[in-house]
């Protein structure tokens, strides 16, 4: 199962608030250490907040902080949130499905234990436990950037 830019984003701004449960940070910090783009952030940001997963402080020393503990946020109930299509074949819309094999096709039900399967071990985890590695993930997500250094002639790669 494939899970969509929008569920990934959600996941790291999730990740990012875990790792520092005290402070609030920006759209703007978030999309900086993971290297996306701030106006998708914000669309994630929107909705997460819709669902109290995050909360939003605006003002002088505003930002974005968890919503509840990460020990509540279960990582399973957030993928189902945020993916739109929890299924992987059209068979399991009786609305859209067009395949004349479905009355008969033995598909639905592999499908359908390996979607249980995939929930199954997403259910198994929270917030907290993926971000059980504060220190590391702060030494990445934290760390300021590289300077660039200027390109000498001597040091470009020949045509």
């Amino acid at each position: 199962m494939r899970l969509t830019s929008f569920t990934d984003y959600s996941l790291r701004v999730l990740l990012y608030l875990a790792v520092r449960p005290k402070e609030r940070a920006t759209i703007s910090e978030i999309a900086t250490a993971f290297h996306i783009s701030e106006n998708h952030l914000m669309k994630v940001v929107h909705f997460l907040g819709k669902a109290a997963v995050l909360a939003s402080v605006r003002g002088k020393g505003g930002g974005l902080m968890l919503g509840r503990p990460p020990e509540s946020i279960n990582i399973g109930d957030v993928v189902r949130l945020t993916e739109s299509q929890t299924m992987p074949a059209e068979c399991f819309n009786h609305q859209l499905n067009h395949c004349v094999v479905t009355p008969v096709c033995q598909l639905q039900g592999v499908f359908a234990e390996a979607v249980r399967a995939f929930y199954g071990v997403l259910d198994r985890h929270t917030l907290a436990d993926v971000a059980s590695n504060p220190e590391q993930l702060a030494n990445i997500l934290f760390a300021p950037p590289a300077p660039q250094q200027k390109e000498h002639a001597s040091t470009r790669p020949l045509s």
